[in-house]
């Protein structure tokens, strides 16, 4: 080997030196420290550790000498070159030295101490070397390893393994070179926390925004039903608990209103709520917006990203369709319902999480358990405490404050003046049976508010939502075709009466019947009705 040309030494060891303050990424800067270690000649190996929390503590080869299980040396970032195998990859991280605890061999014993450990002829020194028959093939003879402090605080070890048996002044420029970097590294997860700190605000208000849109276009929980009313019971009940709610009903009866209160009324209400749609969210990327990822993770993760109960902590998840989670996937919500634990994708640190859950679905679970679709633990698990919302067919005594709710909010969106809505009008609503609840209501009032040309309220439903005249309960008993269409018959002839057979105006027919004049000649021809022999 030619001797070692001091010059070059100083030049290499300058740039580095000079280098590391430009990166402000935790990779990059751990990356440039060892590769540029390993390129002087002299260097074999160059690795890094870094103190961290246990992750893999049931599986770690170092199980043994760890007492505590809590904190340990992570190997973060290696290189160098093999004599023996040139194909040999030794920036990999997860060989049998990937963890050290305190006081284990010569890495554990650096930080253990905080004090740096130089070894020449290493092989005169067996009781430090784990694999002597490796430092022979690879021409290993010495050893030279310095604490990484930052403000009294240990946050790492750098080590160097040499093919010669020393070189002047080496610990002077390794102490210098561990000082560096542990300010870099410090700078840099400072950099990294407030890009994660800055993501996390931007994606919390991209949340809160859809939320107040959301909130702003379905409004407070409305209407005086008994049903309604019992829900509202429950909700005190269990909101100020920690306690996970399943919520269930149909789609459009407002479950994200009954999870929205909910958050609002407990202790974590400073905190944001987040909505996971599960249904929307593609089968391969359930895992990635449920617990985030890291770049390169898969292709096409060009950044860390914050996954959602992530985002949660603190606060609440709603998650939207809990059925439509794929089964493969269930374990790790399970997991992390019941012990706050889960990892990102690609990484091995285990992180953990404070969320208060509420779960929707307009599934029924219990045959979805049944059918082997879903996890009966999980199940269980989320339906600790559960809500049933009805139909808003069941409560038809609600339609008229939802109404009004509706016309009022909605007015002021479209800027309209508020119309008028007559007694007729709210009949037919609550005769109609609403297969997309509230929320096919809250569209069908919009597009009356858009097209009905004066300032009564004209809402279009599809056929088969009839009229009801006043003096007929809405739960009477159930008619037949033949008798509904009497009674439509029989109301429309009562409009007609009223009108003086006029059916376009403000005091026209169809106004009184909340449709379009066009919708009320249809069925006046279709019903066989002459409005002028009444």
């Amino acid at each position: 080997m030619s001797s070692i040309d001091p010059m070059a030494e100083a030049l290499s060891l300058r740039e580095l030196l000079l280098g590391m303050p430009q990166v402000h990424t935790t990779p990059e800067l751990l990356n440039l420290v060892v590769g540029k270690l390993a390129e002087r000649e002299h260097v074999a190996l160059a690795r890094i550790w870094l103190l961290k929390p246990g992750d893999i503590c049931p599986r770690c080869p170092a199980r043994e000498s760890c007492p505590t299980q809590v904190d340990c040396l992570h190997l973060v970032a290696g290189a160098g070159r093999s004599r023996v195998d040139p194909e040999a990859d030794w920036s990999r991280i997860d060989g049998g030295f990937r963890r050290f605890t305190f006081g284990h061999r010569k890495v554990g014993t650096i930080a253990e101490k905080r004090e740096p450990l130089e070894l020449r002829c290493i092989q005169k020194t067996p009781e430090w070397l784990a694999r002597p028959e490796w430092a022979a093939g690879e021409g290993i003879h010495g050893f030279a390893g310095q604490p990484l402090i930052f403000r009294e605080e240990l946050i790492g070890v750098l080590a160097i393994f040499l093919r010669v048996d020393g070189v002047p002044g080496q610990m002077e420029w390794l102490r210098m070179i561990a000082d560096h970097l542990a300010v870099a590294l410090a700078n840099a997860r400072a950099f990294e926390e407030i890009a994660q700190l800055k993501q996390r605000l931007e994606l919390e208000n991209e949340y809160l925004r859809e939320e107040a849109s959301d909130a702003a276009d379905f409004g407070d929980i409305v209407g005086r039903s008994a049903a309604l009313q019992a829900i509202l019971r429950q909700i005190e009940l269990v909101a100020p608990t920690d306690s996970t709610v399943m919520i269930t009903g149909e789609s459009g009866v407002g479950k994200e209103l009954i999870a929205r209160e909910i958050h609002c009324r407990s202790d974590r209400a400073s905190r944001p709520m987040i909505r996971v749609n599960c249904a929307s969210i593609p089968r391969e990327l359930f895992e990635s917006e449920f617990f985030g990822h890291t770049r390169g993770s898969f292709t096409g993760a060009v950044r860390d990203r914050i996954g959602r109960f992530s985002l949660a902590d603190g606060g609440t998840i709603f998650l939207d369709e809990v059925g439509e989670i794929p089964l493969e996937l269930q374990s790790k919500l399970l997991r992390v319902l019941q012990e706050g634990e889960f990892e990102r994708l690609g990484e091995e640190r285990t992180r953990t999480t404070d969320v208060r859950v509420v779960a929707a679905t307009n599934r029924d679970l219990r045959r979805e358990v049944d059918a082997g679709r879903f996890r009966e633990d999980l199940f269980y698990r989320l339906n600790v405490f559960p809500i049933e919302v009805p139909p808003l067919r069941r409560r038809p005594e609600d339609i008229p404050a939802l109404t009004s709710h509706f016309v009022r909010g909605l007015s002021a969106k479209l800027k309209r003046e508020e119309p008028h809505v007559s007694r007729a009008l709210l009949m037919r609503l609550q005769a109609y049976p609403w297969p997309g609840n509230v929320r096919e209501l809250q569209n069908a009032i919009e597009r009356g508010l858009i097209t009905s040309p004066g300032r009564q309220l004209r809402v279009d439903l599809p056929e088969g939502g009839g009229e009801v005249p006043a003096s007929e309960p809405v739960d009477a008993e159930v008619m037949t075709e033949t008798q509904l269409r009497a009674l439509e018959k029989r109301n429309i002839e009562r409009a007609l009466q009223q009108s003086n057979a006029k059916v376009y105006g403000p005091d026209g027919a169809a106004a009184l019947l909340g449709i379009k004049p066009t919708t009320l000649l249809s069925r006046v021809k279709k019903l066989g009705i002459d409005k002028h022999r009444l």
